[in-house]
């Protein structure tokens, strides 16, 4: 079983009743295929960047679940097919991102894992072109006695 989350955007003119008939339709065909839906999460009415099919803002959903690549295909036709989804995307989440999320911590989970890479003092990684981090540091800092 994998881990997977898809956001589906609605057109913003269906019912609600019809936007939680497909929602409910999700769920289930995820428990027929074997997997186990997870959290939905009800974003609303979110302006788009672009126009989309000539509509400026969509309802927004995005649903956690477990399953197998089958249970993703069959999604998918699911989707496809009905009339009140505008955009839908199935992304399956990396195990060690799932890990994470599921265990509920936020922090590393491993020993010794590497945090952001460290700060010169000049505030420039070595990869910069200009002169060497520490220089301009030193020539601004008073000289210690």
């Amino acid at each position: 079983m994998r881990p997977y989350e898809v956001m589906v955007i609605f057109d913003v003119g269906a019912e609600p009743p019809a936007i939680q008939a497909v929602v409910d339709r999700l769920l289930e065909t995820v428990r027929a295929s074997g997997g186990a839906p997870g959290h939905v999460d009800r974003w609303g009415r979110r302006p788009f960047a672009y126009e989309l099919r000539h509509r400026r803002e969509g309802y927004y959903v995005v649903v956690e679940l477990t399953g197998e690549p089958r249970t993703v295909a069959e999604i998918d036709r699911l989707l496809s097919l009905a009339d009140e989804v505008l955009r839908f995307k199935v992304i399956r989440i990396p195990d060690k991102v799932a890990a994470r999320v599921g265990s509920g911590g936020g922090g590393r989970t491993r020993q010794g894992a590497r945090g952001p890479a460290p700060r010169s003092p000049g505030g420039r990684g070595a990869s910069y072109g200009g002169a060497p981090s520490g220089a301009a540091v030193d020539a601004a800092a008073p000289a210690a006695d």
